[in-house]
This record gives C-alpha cells, sequence and structure tokens, in this order.
C-alpha cells in the first residue's frame, strides 16, 4: 500500500519512544552463553474509581532463565538519578522466576529489583508493556492468515558485551494450531524480547494502534511468538491456583501497586 513506508516509521518511532526502557538484556554470568531479552510488564488486577491496581514483572523465554548465576547489562538511562552502566549480577536465578504453563515463557516479579535500586540510591525509570498495548484475542485473530510487517524490541549480542538495543524488522504469520511464527531469523540475544505489528485503524489507513503481539521465543526448532492473550491466560490461572491454594516455593515475592489512572498513550497517528 503507499502509506506502507509512513505506517513502518511511524511504528519504529511508537516503540522507540513509548517502549524503549522496556527492555533489559541478560545472560549467564561470566560466559558468552544463553544470552536474552526480558521486558517490563504490568497485569492489570482491576480498575476503581481510585485508579488501577496492577502486578509488575519481567517477562522474558523460559529456556534462558535456567542458570543459577546470571547478569543484567543496566543502561544509565533506566535509573533516576543516571548512572553509568553496570552489570547486575543475580544468584538463584532460575528459583526466581515463574514457568507458564508449557507456553516457554517465563516472568519475575520485580520487588526484588526495586529493593535493589533502593538500596543503591536509584530508582528505575523505565518504560512498561501494558495490559492496554498488550495483544487480546481478538488482535490476534485480526492478523489474519497471511504474514504481517512485525517489530522486534531487543537486545543485540555482537561479542563486544555491549548489548545493543535494535528494533529487528521483520514478518509474523499465523500458525494452525492459533500460534505465531516469526518468519525468518533473530539476532542472537534477543529470544525473550517484544514483539510488536502497528494495526490499521479506520478505513483511511492514516491511523494506527501500537500492539505488543507476544514474547518472541525458540519452538520445535523455529522462531515463535507466544500471544500475549495466552501470557494472560496462564498467569490468571496461576494467580487462581496461589489462591486456592497459598503454599508456594517461589522465593519471590509479587506485590500489587495501585497506580493513578492515566492517558493511554498507545493510540498515535500516522
Amino acid at each position: 500500500m503507499s502509506d506502507l513506508p509512513d505506517l513502518h516509521s511511524a511504528t519504529v518511532d511508537a516503540i522507540v519512544d513509548h517502549a524503549g526502557r522496556s527492555t533489559l538484556p541478560f545472560q549467564q554470568a561470566n560466559r558468552e552463553e544463553q544470552h536474552a531479552t526480558a521486558f517490563w510488564f504490568n497485569e492489570l488486577v482491576e480498575t476503581s474509581a481510585d485508579g488501577e491496581v496492577v502486578r509488575q514483572y519481567l517477562v522474558t523465554a523460559g529456556e534462558p532463565t535456567r542458570v543459577e548465576l546470571a547478569e543484567f547489562t543496566l543502561r544509565p538511562d533506566l535509573c533516576t538519578p543516571a548512572m553509568s552502566a553496570e552489570k547486575l549480577m543475580l544468584i538463584d536465578f532460575a528459583q526466581g522466576w515463574t514457568h507458564l504453563d508449557d507456553l516457554g515463557v517465563a516472568v519475575m516479579p520485580t520487588a526484588g529489583l526495586h529493593a535493589h535500586g533502593a538500596r543503591k540510591g536509584w530508582r528505575w525509570a523505565i518504560d512498561e508493556i501494558t495490559d492496554g498495548i498488550a495483544a487480546t484475542e481478538q488482535d490476534i485473530v485480526d492478523l489474519g492468515d497471511g504474514p504481517v510487517a512485525a517489530y522486534l524490541l531487543g537486545h543485540v549480542a555482537d561479542g563486544d558485551g555491549t548489548r545493543e538495543q535494535a528494533v529487528v524488522v521483520g514478518e509474523i504469520t499465523r500458525t494452525g494450531n492459533g500460534g505465531i511464527r516469526w518468519n525468518g531469523d533473530l539476532p542472537q540475544g534477543c529470544v525473550g524480547a517484544p514483539v510488536f505489528i502497528g494495526a490499521r485503524l479506520g478505513g483511511d489507513g492514516h491511523q494506527f494502534k501500537l500492539v505488543c503481539v507476544g514474547v518472541a521465543v525458540h519452538a520445535d526448532g523455529q522462531h515463535a511468538v507466544v500471544p500475549f492473550d495466552r501470557v494472560r491466560a496462564a498467569l490468571a490461572a496461576f494467580h487462581s491456583d496461589r489462591s486456592t491454594n497459598r503454599s508456594t516455593n517461589r522465593s519471590t515475592d509479587e506485590t500489587a501497586l495501585t497506580v493513578e489512572p492515566r492517558r493511554r498513550w498507545w493510540w498515535r497517528r500516522g
């Protein structure tokens, strides 16, 4: 279509502007292995006149989390006050993650990360993938049957240790089992990253909404995207199980936060 270049550039701009500080690169500590990308997500629990109650997580692909010692690379722009980039080492890393059914996705409550910043005298200055931008079941249906332009926001592992953030442009296609396939290769280090599309609105082709389709994972020898509607359903089932049986062997606590009502920013004009 004639407006595709404009939609492409506007979608990239929207991702960088509104989700650029949502991602964290990590890897197995002291080894050039298990490079991946995680991102901040807040799950909407309820909405009231007082605001929204959310649970905040890091989300990533499950397999790279199965190490005992890992390190995050902290970018200066994620911290207030700003500081030089540093490595955040985490012991018992694997025990901090909850694996969601058989999706290949893992989540970590973020209370420990906030506590670390407080001990060091800074706080996180991040963007989050919110329920408003995370794909619904209808968003997945609306992808249709053909390839759709998609954009992954991840941290490339190119061997120099910098883990630069990049927008990887590609295509996604729905599969017969209701899943989503990423067509082609992904740069090393980008597994676990969020994948976005610019979904058109209206008939003139000049309006769109930014949608985070899901999480990039390895599945059955190919690159796949776990849709966010499945992530939500798995989280709901997990919390339902926990409310039924409060005994748990998780090593991290989850905190529900109340946040003020805010303007919804993911609507953009091309």
